[in-house]
């Protein structure tokens, strides 16, 4: 069975393989439906990872959020057609301590090992779980809320019980995403945003309050943070976060930076703070998040509000225009799979 995959072998230069794929009794055939640019992928394509990254994971598939249905399932129980979701996180191994995101054994789509920018993915059967209530434009924000999810779970094993006022720093996609499942997971806290713009603080409607950055109130003070900013803007983010935080807050850092950020330890040593490290998520993190967005339209509502542009892709300078639109989209670029 011949499959293409769309693969960066240069910043800004996708090119076609084609490669024969052999049908077993172990995988499941999923074509994907829906894909959604992360700015992991725009790393990659604008080659802003580094010279030495870059040449060590390329040539690479990227994208890996992303929804599809089933082209054929050799054990049976998914009947063809059926919606589902595939996770980017393969492990190889289990522990009953550690997650499987965070075993250095597994491997990640779109980091190493082709993402899902193909005719169709060859996957395990473990690493896609089915939904039925959700429409797939929608469901393929799942990748993103389930890393919402895996930083949330984190959050409530270590931080302690005091969680009238949560605070979250960021505006975008991941921000947006993670103060929404605060919401619904502590409905009597204060969720209050922090942001840069206020016209995106303003899809933020279910949030409590908001502010922007360099407008905070003096005595404002929160009893844990979750940092959902990244890059550049990290550094500030978390060195504001440490400056409005209560003593023995947790602070659940979600943002990817590509350099080291300098914080004042002095104050996370006075103050007694908690770092919580958090990246991608699990299978547990996904069947929450399918949970989430099936249990209220109102959640799907606001997810559709994120979703800046779909664009219909039939062949490569479809891709390319997603790619180069995203990088002046608000919130998530979406692409509707036809190739």
């Amino acid at each position: 069975m011949i499959n293409q995959s769309y693969r960066l072998v240069a910043p800004k230069q996708i090119r076609i393989d084609f490669i024969d794929e052999t049908i077993d009794s172990k995988n499941i055939i999923v074509r994907p439906k829906y894909l959604s640019i992360c700015a992991a992928d725009q790393r990659y394509y604008t080659g802003s990872r580094g010279e030495e990254v870059m040449k060590k994971k390329l040539p690479m598939a990227l994208i890996h959020e992303s929804v599809g249905e089933v082209l054929y399932d050799p054990t049976g129980e998914y009947k063809k057609g059926t919606n589902v979701v595939m996770i980017p996180n393969t492990p190889h191994e289990y522990d009953d301590i550690i997650k499987e995101n965070y075993l250095r054994s597994s491997s990640f789509r779109a980091s190493g090992i082709d993402g899902f920018m193909q005719s169709f993915v060859k996957i395990r059967k473990d690493r896609i779980i089915p939904f039925y209530n959700s429409e797939p434009r929608v469901a393929v924000l799942l990748e993103l809320i389930s890393v919402a999810m895996n930083a949330i779970e984190h959050f409530d094993k270590y931080s302690h019980l005091k969680k009238q006022t949560l605070g979250i720093w960021g505006c975008g996609n991941l921000g947006f995403v993670t103060s929404l499942v605060l919401k619904h997971t502590f409905p009597n806290a204060k969720i209050i945003v922090f942001g840069t713009t206020e016209q995106k603080l303003n899809y933020f409607s279910f949030a409590d309050e908001v502010y922007l950055i360099d407008n905070i109130p003096e005595d404002l003070q929160v009893d844990h943070a979750f940092e959902c900013v990244g890059g550049r803007g990290s550094e500030k983010a978390i060195n504001q976060i440490i400056d409005y935080i209560n003593p023995e807050g947790s602070i659940a850092l979600l943002g990817v930076s590509e350099n080291n950020v300098a914080i004042n330890t002095r104050m996370v040593l006075e103050k007694g703070l908690t770092l919580l490290g958090n990246s991608r998520s699990g299978y547990e993190d996904f069947k929450r998040s399918i949970d989430f967005i099936e249990s209220s339209s109102d959640i799907r509502n606001y997810l559709r509000t994120i979703i800046s542009e779909e664009i219909i892709v039939r062949d490569l300078k479809d891709i390319y225009r997603a790619f180069d639109n995203d990088l002046n989209n608000d919130f998530k670029t979406i692409m509707k799979w036809e190739i």
